[in-house]
């Protein structure tokens, strides 16, 4: 642990320290991570404070410090040689990858690793720790105010804590996925998470993210184009989306289509004068814009979330055989199968395309799914329980 030398906890805040640090922790053969960050008025989280832990080596990092260059922290974190270890990484990735340019490489997410060993869908990191280590966390501080100067020593605490108790964390699981021949499952679910295109979502997508009902090929367009502008412009201002325009906003301009600053300032969404203002006048540029796409240019619905008629009793077989394979494997059903994949698997079959029909989830539960919906796979009751029944084929 960095100490100073009354004994008391500091934070490193300058990039000789920083390197130093970094130099240390790299001749490690894992380290864990973990960041502070503050996001209620940005779009892009601000980066409060860094927590890295090795065997030997306990580290806070400052990145608000006025004389620190991230740099060595980053081309640690692109150390191949170097294990990093999270849990719940995804937000920690996308902070190093917005400020570093780079994807964290290899990585280790508790999280997942519990789910596939077995621990629950998403257990959190104090009840991991609780059911791995027998230590209750303090949590007093999780409402702390990162961005604040100076941090107690209960809060620099409270940050090594998620580091400190996550080496012993990572050692359990790594043996246990190991020890039931299942590190190459969680590989799967690295990959993805180490994957550029996890974390750049293109703004012409962002209209994806939107949960509408609107289904007509000229509120899609519109849908679409003004969920874009929102997303450039909440990037470049660095404010959340909602400071932009709500989403209700944004449905309400697609289904009345404004074109000029009279119908826009109809709008119940839209707040008194703000057609008038330079927002207001893109956002009618771009309802135009939507508008002149040729027909054949014009988005189509995305897919139904729900079932179609008629696939209901399928769903709630699939969700049935979720259950018994999760259970008998001790793997959280969560990460084997989502209920869009369910949704699809018994509208599409074999033809669907999701991450249930693929890798390790297509032998444990993609060809039993695909089986049952065939008929070749039954469920019956035992007793008191249900069991799956594979059924003799008809020739």
């Amino acid at each position: 642990m960095i100490l100073s030398m009354s004994g008391k906890k500091i934070m490193i805040e300058t990039t000789t320290a920083l390197a130093e640090a970094c130099k240390e922790l790299a001749k490690s053969d894992f380290i864990t991570i973990d960041t502070e960050f503050l996001r209620e008025t940005t779009f892009w989280p601000q980066l409060c404070l860094v927590q890295m832990a090795s065997s030997t080596l306990e580290v806070l990092v400052d990145p608000l410090a006025k004389d620190l260059d991230l740099t060595p922290l980053f081309e640690l974190m692109a150390d191949a040689s170097v294990i990093k270890v999270f849990h719940a990484a995804r937000q920690d990735i996308e902070i190093i990858h917005h400020l570093g340019g780079l994807i964290p490489h290899p990585i280790f997410d508790t999280q997942v690793a519990a789910m596939v060993c077995g621990f629950g869908d998403s257990i959190s990191y104090d009840q991991l720790v609780q059911r791995i280590k027998n230590v209750q966390i303090d949590k007093s501080s999780r409402f702390t105010d990162w961005s604040r100067r100076p941090l107690t020593e209960k809060q620099l605490d409270y940050a090594l804590a998620d580091v400190t108790h996550l080496r012993d964390v990572y050692l359990a699981l790594q043996a246990q996925l190991e020890r039931e021949g299942r590190s190459s499952w969680l590989k799967e679910e690295m990959d993805i998470l180490e994957s550029v295109e996890t974390y750049d979502m293109h703004p012409d997508d962002a209209w994806l993210r939107l949960k509408s009902r609107l289904r007509k090929p000229t509120e899609l367009a519109i849908l679409k184009f003004i969920a874009a502008w929102r997303e450039r412009e909440a990037r470049s201002r660095n404010v959340p989306r909602s400071r932009v325009l709500k989403d209700d906003a944004i449905f309400e301009i697609a289904q009345q289509q404004p074109k000029d600053t009279e119908a826009l300032s109809r709008l119940r969404t839209i707040p008194k004068g703000w057609e008038r203002s330079s927002s207001g006048a893109a956002i009618i540029e771009t309802v135009n814009a939507a508008l002149a796409l040729p027909k054949a240019d014009m988005p189509h619905p995305p897919r139904q979330s729900h079932s179609p008629e008629g696939n209901g009793a399928a769903v709630e077989l699939l969700k049935v055989l979720l259950k018994l394979t999760a259970d008998k494997h001790g793997v959280a059903a969560k990460v084997i199968a989502n209920s869009e994949d369910l949704d699809r698997i018994a509208s599409e079959g074999e033809e669907a395309v999701v991450p249930a029909l693929s890798g390790w989830r297509r032998d444990l539960f993609g060809e039993p799914a695909l089986k049952l919906i065939r008929g070749e796979v039954a469920l019956r009751f035992a007793g008191k329980k249900v069991e799956a029944l594979e059924l003799p084929q008809q020739i």
